[in-house]
């Protein structure tokens, strides 16, 4: 037995039956982190005292005892005096931290290059990127450096990563779990959510971090709870939206652009379209619906997003909190500059009010396309993971590749990203919406297409 290729459920199985111990399952990690981690850059710091459950965590989640430093050289040496409510959450279940994983700087990035303390590697092609924000969470279970890693969500930080990692990753509903102990960057949007190896995982880590908190006003007092999976092995009389507009015109952008822009990557479509179809062969019905504010997400979210951006990093003014602001990378800079741009007076009411208000027809959008379907399909990202440096230098094109998990974030309802095979042998994911707080249902979904497809592959590290 490779005790590091265990699932989260396998690997408390195992412990209860006495297949091994809890020092011999960090033992295993921490030698495997040690191995790979140089290479990967996935953990920026490593908990060798680990006795638990090995997780990742990701950077700006608060950690009593490890630096907690959004890695951002503005406070890279900030140890919080307590835990992110998530992280007691996690010790009361037996987890412990096995330590903090690379992300984009304050969680400001798509790719996982924009980290103060170099870029993650992808560990199915460590010269691609491996998606971000939460980098660092998804390679290292991607790579079975941890049984399973946090990572936040704020317009596809969770989703995206997974999908481009071969992950499974949860983004759950707004308020689902208490955001108290994360560093904000986008506090109507940011959610804590889990990165895991199976969908059974995912549901496990949810139970375990949800519910109320006092010290979070929007964390609602509902608990997931994990049930038995009413689908078994099929999927009949699930009926199952596909958008019109995910595989017509390219999400987020206008009919009327440059046609040489990249749309949906046709091997991924392929990919996506066949997994469509499998779930359509275990006996669910297919139906049509329309999502036609989605073209405006991209626009909607990096006005609101960097409006908020702009607020809570102006505590980080070199006398409160952190060093100069001198030390905030190229693109925290550059989203606190355009978020005060879109509030400033003579300004706000045409972008922040105007973002606001195609929000909500983002979000009734939502509403109207689920009194069809119990689900929503469709790609997680618009390619594969890209080439290190391919975007770096140019924000707008490394923006659109957060095209199709925005309108979720906007609407705060929970999607899944799990994967669903290969494109030019990279990850596949495929995003499976719900409606808000019936994280259930998506996870019911993607267990049993999990099981139909069977994918077993893993990166050959």
């Amino acid at each position: 037995m490779n005790i590091t290729d265990l699932t989260l459920v396998e690997t408390i199985k195992a412990l209860k039956d006495g297949e091994f111990s809890k020092e011999e399952l960090n033992k295993a990690y921490l030698e495997r982190i040690e191995k790979y981690n140089p290479e990967l850059n996935a953990f920026l710091e490593i908990n060798k005292f680990s006795s638990g459950i090995p997780a990742g965590i990701k950077s700006l989640i608060s950690t009593g005892g490890l630096k907690t430093s959004a890695a951002s050289k503005i406070i890279e040496n900030y140890d919080p005096p307590y835990n992110a409510s998530v992280i007691n959450n996690l010790i009361q279940q037996g987890v412990s931290v096995s330590g903090k994983t690379n992300q984009d700087e304050f969680a400001m990035g798509s790719s996982g290059e924009n980290s103060a303390f170099g870029p993650t590697k992808n560990p199915w092609d460590i010269n691609k990127v491996p998606g971000g924000s939460s980098s660092g969470s998804a390679a290292a279970v991607a790579a079975d450096l941890c049984v399973f890693a946090l990572g936040t969500d704020t317009g596809g930080s969770i989703r995206q990563p997974a999908s481009l990692c071969g992950v499974v990753g949860l983004k759950p509903s707004y308020g689902r779990v208490s955001r108290y102990g994360a560093i904000a960057m986008a506090s109507s949007l940011d959610q804590i959510g889990p990165f895991t190896k199976s969908v059974a995982d995912a549901r496990l880590v949810l139970e375990w971090i949800s519910g109320g908190d006092h010290r979070d006003s929007n964390a609602v007092e509902s608990k997931f709870q994990v049930t038995s999976n009413k689908l078994q092995n099929n999927l009949k009389g699930v009926k199952v939206g596909v958008p019109k507009e995910y595989f017509a015109v390219p999400a987020g952008r206008q009919e009327e652009e440059e046609e040489e822009e990249e749309g949906l990557d046709l091997g991924v479509k392929k990919v996506i379209e066949d997994s469509i179809k499998k779930m359509e062969e275990l006996g669910a019905e297919i139906v049509e619906v329309s999502l036609p504010n989605t073209k405006y997400g991209i626009a909607v979210y990096y006005i609101i997003m960097a409006s908020e951006v702009s607020s809570n990093l102006a505590r980080f003014d070199g006398i409160r909190f952190g060093g100069s602001r001198d030390l905030f990378g190229d693109e925290p800079k550059r989203r606190i500059m355009l978020g005060t741009f879109a509030l400033s007076s003579g300004y706000f009411d045409d972008y922040f009010i105007k973002a606001a208000k195609v929000r909500t027809l983002i979000k009734q959008d939502f509403d109207k396309a689920f009194e069809k379907c119990d689900v929503i399909v469709g790609p997680v990202s618009p390619t594969v993971a890209w080439n290190l440096g391919e975007k770096i230098d140019d924000p707008l094109k490394m923006y659109l590749s957060d095209a199709y998990t925005i309108p979720a974030s906007l609407a705060g309802i929970p999607g899944l990203s799990m994967p669903v095979g290969f494109s030019d042998d990279l990850p596949v994911g495929l995003q499976i919406l719900g409606k808000y707080m019936d994280e259930e249902t998506i996870l019911n979904v993607g267990e049993v297409l999990e099981m139909a497809l069977g994918i077993k592959d893993k990166p050959r590290l």
